[in-house]
C-alpha cells in the first residue's frame, strides 16, 4: 500500500477520537461593552473551563435596542442565536413572538439542568414569568434607580454631604444650595424614561398603564399624564430651566459627567456601581432614590430594568441541553453573588443576597445593599410589579421626544405627557391588533 494513504489513514484514525469529543457551541448575543462587557466574558470563560461538552460563544450586538433587532433579524434569516439577552421594555414583544421563543422552563426541563424556580427573587422573576407563574426568560442583569451622590462635590458648593435627601423636597432644597454655592451641575441622569416616569410611577404606587400596567391585559392604555407624574415632571422641568437639572441624553450619557467628577447629583442604575467604583476619582456614596412626601406618605417599591435572556428556537436538542447547563450556572449562589458585588445588579436569587450579606461585602461597601432593600422592603402592588406593554421601546423613544420638550421649556409637563399618551396609545393599539 502506498505510504501516503497509510500516512492518511493512520492522520485520520488519530482525528476521528477528537472529532467525536468536539464541543457542542451555544451562541449568547449579548448589548454589554466595558467593564460590563469584561465582567459577562469572564462569565462564560468560567463555564467553559468548568466542563467540556460545551462551548458558549458570547457576542457583543450593540446597544439594548440593535441586540434585540439583530435577534429579530436573525430568526427571520434562520440565523438565530441560541441566547438573546433582551432589555426588560422588550419582554411584551418577546412574549407574543411565540413561534421565536422556546421558554426557559420547557428548556430547563428538557435538558435537566439544575433549576428551581422558588429560588429567584419574587420582585424579579415576577416580571418574566407567565400569568400561571411559568418563567419565560432567565433574569440575568437586573437593576434598580437609585441617587448617587458626589460628596466633593457638595462639600466644594459649602453643602453638608451628609444632608438627608430622602424625598424630592429635600433634593429641591439641596439643589438650590448647590447652584448658589457655584456647582455648574448640581444634578444629571440616566435614563430618564425608566427612572423619573415608569421608576416613579411605581416609586409612588400610582398606574403608568391600566390594566395592572400591561400585566393584566393587552387592551391597556399609558396613564403617565396622572397628577403626581405631571408634578414631578413640572418640578425637573422648572429646575431645567433654573441650570439645576442637567440633560445630557436619553440613555446614560450623563454617567461620564457624574463619573469623571462634574456633576454633584446622579439619578441612575444601581449597576452604575461597576463605572463609578472604578473610575471616580472622588468620594461617591449611593443613597435610596428620593420620593415626594406630597405624594406619598413613604416610598413603595422600584421596579427592575436591565435584561433577561431568551432561548431562541430552531435549534437541536443537544444544543438546548448546553443552553441549559449554562443557564444553570449563571444562577448559582457564587457567579450570582459575584456579579452582584461586582456590578450593582441585584442579584437574581435570594442565596446569592444572604451570601454577599454574610460575606461582609455591603459592610465593606455601604450602600450597595440600598437597591435590594428598595425592590424587596414591600411586597408589590399592581402599580408597582413592573411594566409589560407592547411596542415599548417605540413608545420610550415617544416619551423622550416628550420629555425633551419640558427640559427645553417648549411645553407644559401636561402638553407633554398628554401627547405621549395619545401618541403610545395608538402604538399600543397597533400591537393589540397584531396579537389578538
Amino acid at each position: 500500500m502506498n505510504k501516503n494513504i497509510l500516512g492518511v489513514l493512520a492522520a485520520s484514525t488519530c482525528l476521528s477520537p477528537l472529532m467525536a469529543m468536539a464541543q457542542t457551541e451555544v451562541h449568547f448575543w449579548h448589548a454589554f461593552t466595558g467593564r460590563l462587557g469584561e465582567l459577562v466574558a469572564a462569565q462564560v470563560d468560567e463555564f467553559n473551563a468548568s466542563q467540556n461538552d460545551y462551548k458558549v460563544v458570547q457576542t457583543h450586538k450593540g446597544n439594548y435596542s440593535e441586540t434585540l433587532n439583530a435577534g429579530i433579524a436573525a430568526f427571520r434569516a434562520k440565523e438565530q442565536p441560541h441566547i438573546l439577552m433582551v432589555f426588560e421594555v422588550g419582554t411584551a414583544t418577546m412574549m407574543a413572538a411565540k413561534g421565536a421563543i422556546k421558554p426557559v422552563y420547557e428548556v430547563m426541563a428538557e435538558s435537566g439542568a439544575t433549576f428551581d424556580p422558588d429560588a429567584y427573587i419574587g420582585s424579579v422573576k415576577g416580571y418574566y414569568t407567565s400569568t400561571d407563574g411559568e418563567m419565560l426568560s432567565l433574569p440575568f442583569n437586573s437593576s434598580t434607580p437609585v441617587l448617587w451622590v458626589n460628596r466633593d462635590a457638595m462639600s466644594a458648593a459649602g453643602v453638608n454631604p451628609d444632608t438627608d435627601m430622602s424625598t424630592w423636597e429635600q433634593v429641591g432644597d439641596v439643589l438650590d444650595q448647590l447652584k448658589a454655592g457655584g456647582e455648574d451641575c448640581p444634578l444629571v441622569t440616566a435614563w430618564q424614561s425608566w427612572i423619573h416616569l415608569e421608576n416613579f410611577s411605581a416609586y409612588h404606587n400610582v398606574p403608568f398603564a391600566s390594566k395592572d400596567n400591561g400585566f393584566a391585559g393587552l387592551d391597556t392604555e399609558l396613564m403617565l399624564n396622572g397628577p403626581a407624574q405631571v408634578a414631578h415632571l413640572s418640578a425637573m422641568g422648572n429646575w431645567a430651566k433654573d441650570g439645576k437639572f442637567i440633560y445630557t441624553g436619553r440613555r446614560n450619557e450623563g454617567g461620564a459627567n457624574f463619573r469623571s467628577g462634574e456633576c454633584a447629583l446622579f439619578t441612575e442604575s444601581s449597576a452604575g456601581y461597576a463605572g463609578i467604583s472604578r473610575e471616580a476619582e472622588f468620594d461617591f456614596e449611593v443613597r435610596p432614590l428620593p420620593y415626594w412626601k406630597a405624594v406619598a406618605s413613604e416610598p413603595q417599591n422600584t421596579i427592575i430594568g436591565g435584561a433577561s435572556l431568551w432561548v431562541m428556537q430552531g435549534h437541536e436538542s443537544d444544543e438546548y441541553k448546553g443552553v441549559g447547563e449554562f443557564l444553570s450556572f449563571l444562577s448559582t449562589s457564587d457567579v450570582q453573588a459575584a456579579w452582584h458585588q461586582n456590578t450593582g445588579y441585584l442579584p437574581i436569587t435570594a442565596e446569592a443576597g444572604e451570601a454577599t450579606r454574610a460575606s461582609g461585602f455591603y459592610e465593606k461597601n455601604p450602600g450597595t445593599d440600598i437597591a435590594v432593600i428598595q425592590m424587596t422592603a414591600k411586597q408589590p402592588t399592581a402599580n408597582s410589579k413592573g411594566l409589560r406593554l407592547g411596542s415599548f421601546d417605540q413608545i420610550r423613544g415617544i416619551i423622550d421626544e416628550e420629555l425633551e420638550a419640558i427640559w427645553s421649556g417648549d411645553k407644559s409637563a401636561q402638553e407633554a405627557m398628554d401627547s405621549a399618551k395619545e401618541r403610545g396609545d395608538k402604538l399600543l393599539r397597533r400591537f393589540e391588533s397584531a396579537n389578538k
